[in-house]
């Protein structure tokens, strides 16, 4: 069972800009399309094919692009740590 919570997951947008994007389509190519993009922006992929993917799905939707790399850095930046204040002197 829960390997199948897992997988449901997994194809899940991460981002409400992509889940905006794909509100009311049921296209099975555009859902992978944007939870690659997704993901490349969580940990790019190596590899020349991949670098393509993601370039033709930015170029394709550039705005689209955009908003999913400024929500995800914002989600990066609100859980990383803090760094302490350093007394001088001290």
């Amino acid at each position: 069972m829960s390997q199948i919570i897992t997988l449901s997951l997994l194809n899940a947008p991460l981002t409400s800009a992509v889940r905006t994007a794909l509100a009311g389509r049921r296209d099975q190519d555009a859902l992978s399309d944007l939870l690659f993009l997704e993901r490349w922006e969580l940990a790019p992929i190596p590899g020349a094919a991949a670098a393509l993917r993601v370039s033709q799905i930015r170029r394709a939707n550039p705005t689209l692009a955009a908003a999913v790399r400024a929500e995800i850095a914002a989600a990066a930046r609100a859980t990383a740590p803090q760094a302490q204040p350093r007394v001088l002197g001290a």
